[in-house]
């Protein structure tokens, strides 16, 4: 997935990170939010026979919405690890606060489900890999 122009308007800080750094870590407090712009990173879950990875995710790919959108504990739901060197951009928490704030609440009641739900089938897909 390609990087849309517009989001480049986001992006108020740049980071780049090794291989296998550690980017986000699942049960860690953070409400920031980053998009994948050079490079791959791998979401894992911790599981009761160590880290089993969700998903590879590459460029154009936003990792840490979830604790932002859900609006509750804002506890890292997965962890978010590099896979070979990565740069991600920092999306703008306030200008992406400010913007989901002014959609109706129907649509940011949506959304949340939506959220609600991909952190929910994260769960169950960890568990039922590990059956």
């Amino acid at each position: 997935m390609a990087l849309e122009s517009f989001v480049y308007g986001y992006i108020v800080k740049e980071e780049v990170f090794p291989d296998k750094a550690i980017i986000i870590e699942e049960g860690k407090y953070g409400d920031w939010v980053y998009i994948i712009m050079e490079g791959r990173v791998k979401t894992k879950k911790r599981t009761s026979k160590g880290m089993l990875t969700i998903n590879t995710l590459g460029e154009g790919s936003v990792v840490g919405e979830v604790p932002f959108l859900k609006k509750t504990d804002r506890l890292r739901t997965a962890s978010v690890i590099a896979d070979g060197a990565v740069k991600l951009g920092l999306l703008d928490k306030d200008r992406l606060e400010k913007e989901y704030e002014a959609l109706s609440p129907p649509l940011k009641s949506l959304i949340r489900t939506l959220v609600l739900r991909l952190d929910e089938t994260t769960k169950k897909a960890s568990v039922l890999a590990l059956s």
